[in-house]
């Protein structure tokens, strides 16, 4: 017959030595396990800082791209500013100089005689310089003489006097330079001073 133990066995008590040894939990295999979880967490974390560092600085670049557009507006402006700056310089010096052009104008034609034409004249340094034609020298003699009567020119002199043929035509081309003086000795004293120099 075949005899069945259907009681639990009972546990044999290990001496206290064994017994210690076997509570003992393995020290190695859980600092290994301690050390893997703390490379993976420190993985994780690492990779989570990466990721909002790559996003920062796509933001950075897409704010970058924005801001090209602006600083290459900008850079036009600031250009079209220095533009306009020197412009407006060149018109501040031109613009006292513009009167005298007219002045000079005004005064070469006011003292033309007739049968004299001009065909140019330059202004330089406070030297005018024309050219012209006329049909005699007296005509030449006459305009030196009226311009050296104005207020604004002094010490007309003729540089060139020659004779020119054109279609059976004679003519003199002549060449005159003067000294232009902007504002005229009259004006530039007061009424007083008028006045003295008159007595």
């Amino acid at each position: 017959m075949i005899r069945i133990n259907l009681l639990k066995p009972e546990a044999k008590e290990l001496p206290a030595e064994e017994a210690r040894r076997e509570i003992k939990p393995p020290k190695m295999s859980l600092i290994y396990l301690l050390v893997v979880f703390a490379v993976a967490a420190l993985f994780f974390y690492q990779r989570s800082a990466i990721n909002k560092e790559r996003g920062l600085l796509e933001e950075a670049q897409t704010e970058k791209n924005k801001l090209s557009d602006i600083l290459s507006k900008l850079e036009e402006a600031q250009e079209l500013k220095s533009l306009f700056e020197r412009k407006i310089n060149l018109i501040n010096q031109i613009k006292p100089r513009q009167q005298v052009a007219v002045r000079i104008m005004d005064e070469l034609s006011k003292h033309i005689p007739y049968y004299v034409w001009l065909s140019e004249a330059t202004y330089d340094k406070q030297k005018v310089h024309i050219k012209g034609r006329a049909l005699s020298n007296n005509l030449i003699a006459d305009y030196i003489y009226s311009l050296e009567t104005s207020p604004y020119f002094f010490n007309v002199n003729l540089l060139s006097s020659t004779q020119r043929t054109s279609r059976d035509n004679q003519y003199l081309e002549f060449a005159l330079n003067a000294s232009y003086v902007a504002q005229p000795v009259a004006e530039s004293l007061s009424g007083e001073d008028v006045s003295e120099v008159a007595k």
